[in-house]
């Protein structure tokens, strides 16, 4: 079966939770990520919101190599324990997509690399700025969640 991929302006991108490996088809990584209480997410050179990290699954690598590979090239992190957390399915009205979501608690922050991000920023709540408004509170739920079962 050939993978869907998302593709959205994230304003009507939605979502839904399943267990972890129960959705299979994978295209898309996220990772939530967390330092020192905060939330980090990176801003697009692009747009004007915020967002986690994370992309596109390439052709031979698995969810969780992806996860390493773009949380270091969307904001500099290398030093981070990345554990995966759930499935989800990404859908709004005219595309859909399955992906695995990752919780990165990092140890230290890194200088970001030249890619699409302009910034990277830690926050104690979400700001309103954020490009998939009705996903990233959702998914940082499910990980705050895994992390709370790991302590």
């Amino acid at each position: 079966m050939e993978k869907q991929r998302a593709k959205s302006s994230g304003q009507d991108l939605k979502c839904t939770i399943h267990p972890l490996d129960s959705l299979g088809n994978y295209v898309y990584v996220v990772i939530c990520t967390f330092y020192k209480g905060k939330i980090i997410l990176s801003g697009q050179k692009k747009k004007q919101t915020w967002e986690t990290q994370g992309g596109h699954i390439e052709e031979g690598e698995t969810p969780i190599e992806t996860a390493h590979r773009e949380l270091f090239e969307e904001s500099g992190i290398r030093d981070a324990e990345i554990i995966p957390v759930c499935d989800y399915y990404g859908y709004d009205p005219t595309s859909h997509a399955n992906g695995v979501v990752f919780a990165a608690i990092v140890h230290e922050l890194g200088a970001l690399p030249d890619s699409e991000m302009a910034e990277v920023k830690a926050f104690d709540h979400f700001p309103e700025e954020l490009s998939y408004p009705f996903v990233t509170p959702v998914l940082f739920e499910e990980c705050r969640k895994r992390i709370e079962t790991l302590s």
